[in-house]
This record gives structure tokens, C-alpha cells and sequence, in this order.
């Protein structure tokens, strides 16, 4: 049974999209506004509604840490919000300036995807907010943090309007104007892209509801657990606070191999959350991902990567340096041992802060 609460009626014309964040509703219309409004008690905020487009506004859709608001419109345009104070951050112009059908941000708030009328699908660097890529009539999905292509769906006859991800299970739905929907099972080996913990550099784990830690080990590819975790009440904290022992005792997993996944996962959970808390020395961020490295490699260059992207960099037939832009005169790699030391006694360091504060 669903029961109505509440009824907003603010816009002027036809409502094409609605988008939660974790405190926020947007909605978007025809009247070329989009619309926020605070989930305590659905009322306005002060700065709404969001004026700029000139044309019909198409969808609108939150980052996942809910900080950035992204809507699209006929006018050919992305335009993309601080949801703090409703200021335009960017006017991303579709090339092609095709009216912009749909926006998304993924996952991890690396990319923003726009898809126009047109086919022509662009991917947007959300730090520099710079195109990065683009393509057209056919759905690509993307590796975040490389950029690397992971699959390319051309199976539509005509435009793609609308795709989604399943929040738990590697399905992807597809929308075109070929009046089809289209479900693909995705590589199961390859994390699930869905409604993850949406960045856990937005939100400190230890915070997490069971809700997020059974969202977190879905994307971690560990989705049988939910049922157990939720047994047992875990949230963030208790998440943080898993040993082998408790592993084994109290959630009686009997598998080695699990348990020592479970953990190597909270431990990168670990790292992620030094990470955000603290500046991370810039030596110890890979050029590539500008992520704390786990792996560091030489290149030819000189220069230090993490191995598996500058493994993906040579993978993709680049043979130059990601750095200088030179030849790379050898794709031989070789481990930094020195520098892995110094970033475990570093985050040793961090963690003992914490613990203490």
C-alpha cells in the first residue's frame, strides 16, 4: 500500500524527471526550470527554482555524493548546479547542439554522461568539467576510472533515450525510440555499476546505515552476504570493527577464501578513508587516477604508477608517457619497493592517528 503525503504543483508546465539525493528532491519541466526542495518537509529552498536554460528541461540527476546537481535540455545544453547555494558551476554545450535527452553521473562521480537527440552520447570530466569523450546511436559503458571502454550495446534501431543500472545484480537497461527496452546481463566479474555506497569520500563509513553496508557489498561483488549482514544488524561501524574471528564466530562464515576477501575489502575501506581525511602526499598518488597507489611501478619515463593502470595505458596501445608525452623507449615495469614502503608506514601513521582522535 503507498500512501500520499504530499503534492507539489510549483512548475508551470509539463514535469519530465525527478531526482532524490540523500536530503533533496529536484524535479524539472517544460517551463525551462528545475526545482529542489528539502525531504524534511518539502519545502522550496531559498534559491529555487534554477533558471538558465532556455528551452524545455529533459532530466535532471544528482552526483552521488549529492553535492552537484546535473540537468540537460532541447537548448542543447548540461548545466551543472552546486545544490549548496543553486550557483551554475558549468554550461556544458552538447557538440553536435543537439537537444540533450538525459544526464547521469557515475557511480563515483568521475563522469557525466549527456545523451542527445541525435545519438551523440559525450562523457564529461566532473573535476575539470571538460569533455572527454564522445560518441554517437549506440550505448557505451565505461571503465570510471580509466576511462577504458568496457562494453559497446548497439542492438537499438533508432536513438537511445534512457539507460539504467540495477542497484544489486549486473543487468543494464536500455530505452530507445525504437519502442524497445532492452535488459543486458553484464560480465558478472566486472563490479556492478549501480546504486553503490555513492562515494565513500563523501560519507564517512562509520555513519554507513545497513542500508549502505548491504549497497557496499553488492558493488563489491559479495551480494549473498546481504541477507547475513542484515541478520545481524551491521552497519558502518560494526563494518569497520570485523575480524577473522568475528568472521568465523559470530556470522559462522566457513569459508577461508571469503572471509579473507571480506577483509581485504575493509581494509581498502580503510585506506579509502585515510585517503579523504587527510591530504595524501602527491608522490604517493598514481598520475593516472590521482588515487593512493597500492601497487607502484617504474615506467621508462621515470615517473611512478600504480601497475594496473599504467598497465591499462600500454594495454590500450598508448606508447607514450602519461606524464611527458615522449616514447616510452621500453613498456618494462618495475616495482617501487621503496615507495610501497613508505606509503604503508605512512597510512600505518594515519591509522594510528585516528585510532587516537
Amino acid at each position: 500500500m503507498a500512501t500520499l503525503i504530499h503534492t507539489l504543483a510549483d512548475h508551470s508546465d509539463d514535469v519530465n524527471c525527478c531526482a532524490f539525493s540523500p536530503s533533496l528532491l529536484a524535479t524539472c519541466s517544460l517551463d525551462k526550470t528545475v526545482r529542489i526542495y528539502s525531504l524534511s518537509d518539502f519545502t522550496e529552498l531559498s534559491y529555487s527554482p534554477l533558471k538558465g536554460h532556455t528551452y524545455a528541461v529533459h532530466c535532471c540527476c544528482f552526483s552521488p555524493s549529492g553535492h552537484l546537481l546535473a540537468s540537460c535540455s532541447t537548448d542543447g545544453t548540461t548545466m551543472v548546479w552546486d545544490t549548496r547555494d543553486g550557483q551554475v558551476l558549468a554550461v556544458l554545450g552538447q557538440p553536435s547542439g543537439s537537444p540533450v535527452r538525459v544526464c547521469r553521473f557515475s557511480p563515483e562521480s568521475t563522469y557525466l554522461v549527456s545523451g542527445a537527440a541525435d545519438g551523440s552520447v559525450v562523457l564529461w570530466n566532473v573535476q575539470s568539467l571538460k569533455l572527454y569523450r564522445s560518441v554517437d546511436k549506440c550505448v557505451i559503458i565505461y571503465e570510471t576510472n580509466t576511462g577504458n571502454i568496457l562494453h559497446t550495446l548497439s542492438q537499438h534501431t533508432r536513438y537511445v533515450t534512457t539507460c539504467v543500472f540495477a542497484p544489486c545484480t549486473a543487468l543494464l537497461a536500455t530505452g530507445s525510440m525504437d519502442k524497445t527496452v532492452n535488459i543486458w546481463q553484464l560480465d558478472s566479474k566486472q563490479p556492478c555499476a549501480g546504486n553503490t555506497v555513492e562515494n565513500e569520500s563523501e560519507v564517512a563509513v562509520q555513519n554507513w546505515s545497513e542500508d549502505d553496508v548491504s549497497a557496499w557489498l553488492c558493488a563489491q561483488g559479495l551480494t549473498d552476504l546481504v541477507g547475513l549482514f542484515k541478520r545481524n544488524n551491521i552497519d558502518g561501524k560494526e563494518l569497520l570493527h570485523l575480524t577473522k574471528e568475528s568472521l568465523t564466530n559470530e556470522l559462522k562464515i566457513e569459508s577461508l577464501g571469503l572471509r579473507s576477501k571480506i577483509l581485504q575489502k575493509i581494509e581498502e575501506l580503510r585506506m579509502k578513508m585515510v585517503s579523504v581525511s587527510v591530504a595524501i602526499p602527491d608522490e604517493f598518488l598514481c598520475p593516472i587516477t590521482r588515487e593512493l597507489m597500492k601497487e607502484p611501478v617504474i615506467a621508462a619515463d621515470g615517473y611512478s604508477y600504480e601497475k594496473e593502470a599504467m598497465e591499462n595505458w600500454i594495454s590500450n596501445k598508448r606508447r607514450s608517457s602519461p606524464m611527458t608525452n615522449l616514447p616510452l623507449h621500453s613498456l618494462m615495469l618495475t616495482p617501487n619497493r621503496t615507495l610501497k614502503m613508505a606509503i604503508s608506514r605512512w597510512l600505518e601513521t594515519q591509522q594510528k592517528y585516528g585510532e587516537t582522535t
